[in-house]
């Protein structure tokens, strides 16, 4: 006797603008069902698409947490602790969440998976929980959700990051002498840093070799539908591409917010690339200013972008 196909008997699943159903990928980016990640008992009654939206240099971090692989910068904070001096940095030795140097300068780490739902909420939490911490100690990541604590926009002054990317991961043992432990986790994260470099003609755009090929990752705060219609519009009209003989390949999704990719020629280096993303910038506002309906070759062209989407997280 044949099996009974029981999606047949099964409701359809209805759900508003928003929401999002049980069989339905988690958000988060987990690659789980809802109903077992966020949706399941017990699991984060919370989750935030964009944790990192107010923040001024919200891209940067975006980047500095899901695609750089070393730098740092110091973060402005506000209020009770605007004396204290905070350092985030992408990465830290055994992926540490933060670390209270000798000095009492405080780092915090980018680069960690605590799955809270609002990752703005757990570095907030982190962050509260090192300036208790006594100088030289290395903090623990969060083991249950933080509650409803701070989030980073309630710490941090609205102040851009001066964003420093570094070659390697030496900035660990910048000062202090350099352990066995920590020598290995440098050794093992040096030869995993490909390098990179930040434009300065444009915000977070950050210029990477990845073996033989370079690339130009670009993080922007635009929505990602009116960014899809903006470069569906320049594509059609031979503007996308970022410098001659650079072709737009896909977008990263993360956090809320989209990061262009493009393929860049041999031997482009940053330099290379920089007046061309400045002008390619002008070019994608004038696009997104653009109220007009896409034309159906614009709209192929938007599919296929959105195509060559990948979700991070």
């Amino acid at each position: 006797m044949a099996k009974k196909n029981r999606a047949k008997g099964r409701p359809a699943e209805t759900t508003t603008s928003g929401e999002v159903g049980p069989r339905q990928p988690c958000p988060c980016g987990s690659g789980k069902r809802y109903k077992a990640c966020h949706g399941a008992p017990g699991g984060s009654t919370v989750f935030v698409k964009r944790p990192f939206e107010g923040l001024a240099s919200e891209c940067d971090l975006v980047a500095m947490r899901e695609l750089v692989p070393a730098a740092t910068a110091l973060l402005p904070l506000t209020g009770e602790y605007a004396g204290r001096t905070v350092r985030v940095c992408t990465l830290l030795p055994m992926a540490a969440p933060a670390m209270v140097r000798e000095s009492g300068e405080v780092w915090l780490g980018l680069q960690v998976q605590h799955a809270f739902g609002d990752p703005s909420r757990d570095l907030a939490a982190v962050l509260l929980a090192a300036f208790e911490a006594e100088p030289g100690t290395p903090m623990v990541g969060l083991t249950e959700a933080p509650g409803e604590g701070p989030r980073l926009q309630d710490l941090v002054a609205d102040e851009a990051l001066r964003v420093e990317v570094h070659e390697g991961f030496d900035f660990w043992v910048a000062d202090v002498e350099e352990s066995p432990e920590v020598a290995a986790a440098l050794e093992q994260a040096d030869g995993a840093a490909a390098p990179t470099a930040r434009l300065a003609s444009v915000e977070a755009a950050y210029w990477t070799q990845l073996g033989e090929r370079e690339f130009l990752r670009w993080v922007m705060p635009e929505p990602e539908d009116a960014l899809l219609d903006a470069f569906a519009r320049l594509h059609v009209d031979g503007a996308d591409r970022v410098i001659d003989g650079a072709r737009l390949i896909g977008m990263f999704r993360a956090h809320g917010v989209v990061a262009p990719v493009w393929e860049l020629p041999d031997g482009t280096g940053v330099e290379g690339v920089e007046d061309g993303a400045a002008e390619l910038r002008t070019r994608l506002d004038a696009a997104l200013a653009d109220e007009s309906e896409l034309t159906t070759e614009q709209r192929s062209a938007r599919s296929g972008l959105a195509n060559r989407q990948v979700t991070i997280r």
